[in-house]
């Protein structure tokens, strides 16, 4: 046994999913209208974006 619990490598895809998390929010804000419902609906899109994104491409690809 190593001794070690857990891989030391594994921070580098949850950085990734921030500021995939981060960008989106900003993206989907900025198109909101600026009211505190608009705002709150588009943090709930950031966190979901994926879904919406294979949607499409499987839309795209007939499946």
């Amino acid at each position: 046994m190593s001794g070690r619990r857990g891989r030391a490598s594994d921070g580098g895809w949850g950085l990734i999913f921030l500021m995939a998390y981060i960008g989106a929010a900003i993206y989907f804000i900025s198109h909101s209208g600026g009211g505190f419902w608009p705002v709150i609906l588009g943090l709930l899109q950031a966190a979901v974006w994926p879904v919406y994104v294979m949607y499409h491409v499987l839309t795209l690809l007939h499946a």
